[in-house]
């Protein structure tokens, strides 16, 4: 397996004594029927009170990966090989039921739009309080005086009469502060946010990051954190996962990838931000688009698309690392060695 050859994560050897909180290996998964490849080989680990966040296209798998560490793929993509190991335990290797079991108690995720992730038909504090009543075995009292708490600590102003108003009569950023109410009335400790800041004006956006960041540090969460912007990337990130087209095309350090991206993806992305400073000049764009699932191209699924792609880029690279901590999968920039 590519991953567990050129990750040193993945290697069962390589595993030090006290594991990660959350460690993805070699994860792969297909389409049921045609086998086709939605995630290829990825690999990444996020520590207690760390952020990673995961970057990419749309189509790049981004939002897959977090549902795969969910246990909640839809019926027709299924788990092929890999491991999910939160604090050490295969969660791939779980029965339904019981990965149910730790999905609300363990881990948790906030949805990329809260009106549609929220029950419209159910007012706001009752989802809160069921979550409490049932993964915490509070009382009816207990769960509502919980929810009116978590509601002023998400910066929910006049707490006691949100709890009854229904999901259209709040705000965008209302409505994503009771989706994060409800991924922290589970205690998590690993937190999986897709595009949390998606719809809402760089004011909202902002004090939703800042909430993130606050509740990380307060309760050492690990945050998975999945965004297009790469301004919250600088801003949020310890260390940054590239995917593209189900691959892990880089993983570094967020300073180590801002000055030194190893991979033509990466540079590319980061050459399509407008610079705050200097002269204007025209953004730099990729041409072409991230390929279908069942048409991925042969060797590097980046390579018609990259200005520096040569003959051997018709094989996978592995994921090789070129600095301490930061890793690339890319013939071009991968040491003379790891030629095929």
């Amino acid at each position: 397996m590519r991953g567990a050859d050129a990750f040193s994560v993945a290697s069962p050897n390589a595993r030090p004594a006290t594991p990660p909180l959350l460690a993805v290996e070699g994860l792969t998964t297909r389409l049921v029927g045609t086998g086709a490849s939605v995630l290829d080989d990825v690999s990444f680990e996020v520590e207690e009170g760390e952020t990673v966040c995961v970057v990419g296209e749309s189509g790049s798998g981004k939002s897959m990966l977090a549902l795969a560490i969910m246990g909640l793929l839809p019926p027709a993509i299924r788990i092929a090989q890999g491991a999910i190991r939160l604090r050490g335990q295969d969660l791939a290797r779980l029965s339904p039921a019981e990965w149910r079991a730790r999905r609300g108690r363990d881990l948790a995720m906030i949805f990329q739009e809260p009106m549609t992730a929220l029950n419209p038909v159910m007012r706001v504090g009752t989802q809160v309080a069921e979550v409490l009543r049932k993964r915490r075995a509070m009382s009816d009292q207990a769960a509502r005086c919980e929810t009116l708490r978590l509601f002023e600590r998400v910066g929910i102003a006049h707490a006691a009469a949100r709890f009854d108003a229904y999901p259209h009569e709040l705000s965008g950023g209302l409505r994503q502060r009771v989706m994060i109410a409800i991924a922290l009335a589970t205690e998590a400790r690993l937190l999986l946010a897709d595009e949390p800041t998606t719809a809402l004006d760089v004011t909202i956006q902002a004090q939703i990051l800042d909430l993130l960041n606050d509740l990380r540090r307060d309760r050492a969460l690990g945050l998975v954190l999945i965004t297009h912007d790469l301004g919250v990337v600088a801003e949020m990130a310890d260390r940054v996962l590239v995917l593209y087209a189900g691959r892990v095309a880089e993983l570094a350090p967020v300073a180590s990838l801002f000055d030194r991206p190893m991979h033509p993806y990466t540079r590319a992305l980061l050459a399509s931000i407008p610079a705050i400073e200097g002269p204007r000049k025209r953004l730099a764009a990729i041409d072409g688009a991230v390929p279908a699932v069942g048409a991925m191209p042969e060797g590097c699924r980046f390579r018609p698309r990259c200005q520096l792609a040569a003959a051997r880029c018709t094989s996978v690279p592995p994921l090789a690392q070129l600095e301490p901590r930061h890793h690339a999968a890319c013939w071009v920039t991968a040491p003379q060695d790891t030629s095929p």
